[in-house]
């Protein structure tokens, strides 16, 4: 007697337990998500100004901001952090700015870097409304556009300002190691400074 298969029934599907697409086997209890859930993790901390589209928010606790010293690369377009006793050896290189802890509405997490007044006291137009955006930003969603006829950023106030950020559980010390990594200068055998003193 030849070996025979079990034909399917009436309605063209598998019968039994054998059938993966039998509702028993596929039903979850209490109608809930079921198993581990997923955590966003933090990878990249960029350090740039939110760009003219951007609708921001700025962490208000004054632990998540740093005044600090930024030099910027115009070759590469990378910028870094300076270490404050190596800011002596590269004169008029290393700036004085605030970094302000910043995400977007998309949830990316910036270091928005903000010029700070000089020895004298001055600021210029631009830095001075960064600043007061980045102020603003800490309880509104804000967004800064250039305005280049007037010499001034246009700071905008979003009319939707439904939903809270999302901010890391990390400390500013973890968010300046993942935005700067290879770029903390604080020796003078750093590639940069070598490079500002004209040895290649």
């Amino acid at each position: 007697m030849s070996d025979t298969i079990n034909p399917p029934d009436d309605d063209g599907k598998k019968d039994g337990p054998n059938n993966p697409f039998d509702p028993k086997r596929l039903r979850i209890s209490g109608g809930g998500q079921q198993g581990p859930t997923a955590q966003k993790i933090l990878t990249t901390v960029q350090v740039r100004k939110p760009n003219r589209q951007e609708w921001v928010r700025v962490h208000p606790g004054t632990d998540m901001r740093l005044d600090t010293l930024l030099l910027e690369m115009r070759d590469d377009r990378l910028t870094y952090l300076v270490a404050p006793d190596i800011a002596p050896a590269i004169p008029g290189e290393a700036v004085a700015k605030s970094l302000y802890t910043t995400v977007t509405r998309q949830g990316a997490i910036l270091l928005w870097p903000v010029r700070l007044p000089d020895e004298q006291g001055r600021l210029d137009e631009w830095n001075a409304a960064a600043h007061e955006a980045a102020l603003k930003a800490e309880t509104k969603w804000t967004r800064v556009a250039a305005n280049m006829g007037a010499g001034v950023y246009d700071v905008y106030e979003a009319l939707d300002q439904i939903g809270e950020p999302e901010w890391p559980e990390l400390p500013l010390e973890r968010l300046l190691e993942m935005a700067f990594k290879d770029r903390y200068v604080d020796n003078l055998d750093h590639p940069v400074i070598r490079r500002l003193m004209g040895e290649f």
